[in-house]
């Protein structure tokens, strides 16, 4: 059976995101982002899946700094929609919970319930982990925030779902591979390029590489520009374009970049999420 990493707990929105992506191939735990992209490169596992930015917390940072150097290329997107329950152990109703177990960044997402129930917050590694607690200690007066999948799990009721502030709650997902691996492709279907490029220190060298795209008529629909190496001269951008190198435009475009840059890395490209035409 196929394997597909992924950083958390069993249970973790990774984890059911893994599901909704790879359905029918086991889903690997890992401890960290670094173990997960390692499963892959040592066999482990044959694709993970990777959080690569959240519609409320912004860009994941770490997989950008682990990306470019794991030797890995991006195969697919996938959009999750972060859909918070609150867990209990069985028999525990809303009027029982004092205290909330969550991750700090789940926490911030759950603020309306905390306070319209005077609930304790109390952040905890990861949700799948608070789950995890809660279901161990057996206590009616503490609850977790997680998943769905991490109250089926840990034999936990759902006692509220939905329970997060913002409705359009929702990451992304970088699939990734080793580098030999084939790209599953539908014939006429768009494509998307992730790539980082690290300009000239140089005035309007940002300028001259966005010319590359727009003069070939190739659409950005994503550029974030962050440190290196702990320089306050941001000079490397993330990049995410529309089309593969397989295409004229993108070829040319990415041919000209190659002059105007200091130098270019392609991550990846793969089938774009139909997701994207829901947003």
């Amino acid at each position: 059976m196929p394997v597909i990493a992924f950083q958390g707990r069993p249970g973790a929105y990774s984890d059911l995101a893994c599901r909704a992506t790879r359905p029918g191939w086991e889903t690997l735990p890992c401890r960290s982002f670094a173990e997960t992209i390692e499963a892959v490169r040592d066999g482990q596992a044959d694709e993970a899946l990777l959080p690569c930015e959240n519609s409320l917390a912004g860009r994941v940072a770490e997989i950008h700094a682990l990306l470019p150097e794991a030797g890995l290329k991006i195969v697919g997107e996938h959009f999750q929609r972060v859909e918070h329950c609150l867990l209990a152990v069985k028999g525990a109703r809303i009027e029982d919970i004092k205290r909330v177990h969550t991750h700090p960044v789940a926490m911030a997402q759950v603020r309306g319930l905390l306070a319209q129930h005077d609930l304790e917050p109390v952040t905890e590694f990861d949700t799948a982990g608070a789950a995890e607690l809660v279901a161990g200690w057996g206590r009616k007066e503490d609850a977790a925030i997680a998943s769905s999948l991490a109250g089926e799990l840990n034999g936990l009721e759902i006692l509220c779902r939905n329970v997060e502030d913002a409705a359009h709650n929702t990451t992304r997902f970088y699939r990734v591979a080793p580098p030999d691996a084939v790209v599953e492709h539908e014939a006429g279907h768009p494509m998307m390029t992730t790539l980082i490029v690290h300009i000239r220190h140089v005035p309007g060298a940002l300028w001259e590489v966005l010319g590359c795209f727009a003069r070939h008529g190739v659409n950005m629909t994503r550029i974030e520009s962050y440190m290196l190496g702990g320089s306050f001269e941001a000079s490397r951008f993330l990049m995410d374009i529309e089309g593969s190198p397989d295409e004229q435009k993108v070829h040319d475009a990415l041919l000209e970049l190659a002059k105007a840059s200091q130098d270019h890395h392609v991550l990846g490209s793969y089938s774009r999420s139909s997701f994207r035409d829901e947003m």
